[in-house]
C-alpha cells in the first residue's frame, strides 16, 4: 500500500522537475564540525548524479525524501563529476585532472578548487543515493575522487552513504585502498530500529538484518583500515507521534551503538516538496518535531550511548522543519550545536512553549502527527 502511494507521489512530483545541468546540481559549503579527532571543519559537497536507484524505482522511494528532485535523472559522465570536485578542492592548485569520460569529473574538479583546506576537515560527498552504487556513480569519478583526497595532508575523513545491499568487502576495502590512511565513513540510512515504521511507513526497503549485515562488513575490515560506521536516524517520520517519535529514536541509537556503529546522526524530518510527508504536512495530518523534543532525545542518549551522536539542525524554525516558537527557536538551535561540537548535554532553557510541547507529549497518541489545540489543555 505504502509503496503504491509513494510510487504515485514520486510521478507526479518528478513530471514538475523543470531540467537543470549537473553544474547548476552541483553545491558545496564549509562549515565548523565535529571530527573523530576533535573540532574542525567539514567540507561538504553535493555531486551530481542520476539519482538514488529505490526513489526511481517503481516503489517510490523513501515517502519524506525528495533529493531525486535535486538529481540529473539521467547518467552523469564521470569527468564532469571529477572536474567539479576537483575545482572545490584544488582553487590554488594546478594539477586538476584531465579524463576523456567527460561530465562528473568537470563537476568534482570544479567544486574542489574552491576551497584551500588549510586545517583537519572531513570531506562529506552527497550523491543524492548511494555513493557504492555503480549505477548511480561511475567507478572513475570514485577512483578518482577517494584518490585526490587520500593524497590531501589536512583531510582526515572522507564520508559518503550508501544503502546496505551495496556494501560489501571487496567496494569497501578498494575505497579505503584508494583513501590511505584516511578515516572511511560509510553513512547509512537506518532512520528507526522499528521494522514496522521503517518498511510501512517510511518505506525504506530493507531489515534490521541487512542493516546489521552492512556495519558488521564494514567491521570486519577495521583490522586491515581505517574504516567506520555511521547510522542516520530519522526523528518523527510520518504516522508516528511525537511521543513515539522520541522514544525511538533514543532506542535506534541504542540499538545501532550495540551492532557496532561509531558515530549517529539524528535528521529531524523537514518536509520536502513532492513527497507523501508534504501530502500530509499539506492536510494538517503531519507536523515536523518540536525542537524540545530534539533536546529530549540528544540529552537522553548522551546518558545512554558512548559513540558521538550529532543532531542535524537543518530547517530550524520554519514551517517545513523542527519549530517551537519564535521567541527560542534560534537560541535553542545555537544551544544545539554548541552541544554537538562538545558531545554535552543542551543545557536547561525556559519557554513558555514547553508547556505546549508537554501538553503535545501526553496527548499524541490521540492525536499522532497532527497539531493540538494547546489552549484546550493550557
Amino acid at each position: 500500500m505504502i509503496s503504491k502511494l509513494a510510487s504515485r507521489t514520486r510521478k507526479k512530483a518528478l513530471k514538475k522537475i523543470k531540467p537543470k545541468s549537473p553544474d547548476e546540481l552541483s553545491a558545496s559549503w564549509i562549515q565548523e564540525d565535529l571530527l573523530y579527532s576533535g573540532k574542525g571543519r567539514a567540507l561538504f559537497m553535493i555531486l551530481p548524479t542520476i539519482g538514488c536507484s529505490w526513489a526511481l524505482s517503481e516503489t517510490g522511494g523513501c515517502t519524506m525524501c525528495s533529493y531525486i528532485s535535486d538529481s540529473f535523472l539521467e547518467p552523469v559522465d564521470a569527468g564532469e563529476i571529477i572536474e567539479i570536485f576537483d575545482g572545490i578542492i584544488s582553487r590554488y592548485e594546478l594539477d586538476i585532472y584531465e579524463s576523456k569520460n567527460g561530465n562528473i569529473i568537470k563537476i568534482f574538479d570544479g567544486i574542489i578548487s574552491r576551497y584551500e583546506l588549510e586545517e583537519k576537515t572531513a570531506v562529506k560527498i552527497f550523491t543524492s543515493g548511494s555513493f557504492l552504487n555503480p549505477e548511480e556513480f561511475p567507478q572513475e569519478a570514485v577512483e578518482h575522487i577517494l584518490s585526490r583526497l587520500g593524497a590531501m595532508e589536512n583531510v582526515e575523513e572522507i564520508i559518503f552513504e550508501s544503502r546496505p545491499e551495496y556494501i560489501n568487502q571487496e567496494a569497501i576495502a578498494r575505497c579505503c585502498e584508494l583513501a590511505g590512511d584516511k578515516i572511511v565513513e560509510i553513512s547509512i540510512g537506518l532512520e528507526t530500529c522499528n521494522e514496522k515504521t521503517r518498511l510501512m511507513k517510511i518505506n525504506k526497503g530493507f531489515s534490521n538484518s541487512d542493516f546489521e549485515i552492512a556495519v558488521n562488513t564494514i567491521s570486519d575490515l577495521k583490522g586491515d583500515f581505517n574504516v567506520r560506521a555511521k547510522a542516520y536516524i530519522l526523528v518523527k517520520p510520518i504516522l508516528v507521534s511525537e511521543k513515539r517519535a522520541v522514544e525511538e529514536a533514543i532506542s535506534t541509537a541504542i540499538y545501532a551503538e550495540k551492532v557496532g556503529v561509531d558515530r549517529l546522526s539524528f535528521c529531524p524530518s523537514t518536509v520536502h516538496r513532492g513527497t507523501i510527508m508534504e501530502d500530509l504536512w499539506r492536510k494538517g495530518s503531519y507536523r515536523p518535531p518540536w525542537i524540545w523534543s530534539l533536546i529530549e532525545i540528544i540529552n537522553r542518549t548522551r546518558e545512554k550511548v558512548s559513540v558521538p551522536a550529532i543532531m542535524d539542525t537543518s530547517g530550524f524554525g520554519t514551517s517545513r522543519g523542527p519549530y517551537n516558537c519564535k521567541k527560542c527557536n534560534r537560541d535553542l538551535k545555537n544551544l544545539i550545536i554548541r552541544a554537538n561540537l562538545e558531545q554535552t548535554q543542551v543545557p536547561a532553557y525556559e519557554c513558555e512553549c514547553r508547556s505546549q510541547w508537554l501538553a503535545e507529549l501526553k496527548f499524541s497518541e490521540t492525536t499522532a502527527s497532527t497539531d493540538i489545540k494547546y489552549s484546550e489543555y493550557s
